[in-house]
């Protein structure tokens, strides 16, 4: 399955002869994404009959035939070569997400001065853009720390206390960011 237009040929190193059209994406990508769709509605409507199933159904497989039609899914877009590495990420980023909200909370609630804003030019040890921009983006997503700029290898962040930039300096956020050195194309 694949929608290959004329326009928007670029070009991706992945076969054997050097070259791969975005607009071919393996069949296994496209359903693979399908799937994954079709779960998340499943999981966000918490309907079962059959009519509602069916149409969520449609609906996965519409939205990614509308997007290889739109020539925007690539091996970042849907990173399979994370897929067993981002679970046990996930668990590590909502820890850290509730530690990190317990924190500012009780900042914000003592007396004082709680607070002693920190900005920082921290290492980026993630090679690939997928996990650079994940490892970005979950600093962000922590409550207290903000991603400011993205360096080739350093990210500057912004933190509201010295502990919580300290954190970061120990590099143990960076190192549970699924970073696959290989930078495959699926």
């Amino acid at each position: 399955m694949h929608f290959s237009g004329e326009k928007n040929k670029r070009q991706h190193s992945a076969s054997p002869t050097g070259t791969r059209q975005t607009g071919e994406l393996p069949l296994k990508h496209a359903v693979s994404l399908t799937i994954t769709f079709f779960i998340l509605w499943l999981l966000l409507s918490g309907h079962y009959n059959l009519l509602l199933i069916s149409l969520g159904l449609l609906s996965a497989l519409f939205t990614v035939a509308l997007a290889l039609r739109m020539d925007v899914i690539d091996h970042e877009s849907h990173p399979l070569h994370l897929r067993w590495q981002l679970p046990r990420f996930w668990i590590f980023l909502s820890r850290e997400v509730v530690l990190a909200n317990l924190d500012v909370v009780r900042r914000i609630l003592t007396p004082g001065k709680s607070f002693s804003p920190q900005l920082r030019r921290l290492p980026l040890p993630q090679k690939t853009a997928v996990g650079q921009v994940i490892y970005a983006n979950s600093i962000t997503l922590t409550p207290g720390t903000v991603t400011v700029q993205l360096e080739t290898d350093k990210i500057r962040v912004h933190a509201l206390s010295r502990e919580a930039a300290d954190d970061l300096q120990t590099g143990r956020m960076a190192q549970a960011v699924p970073d696959n050195l290989e930078d495959k194309t699926v």
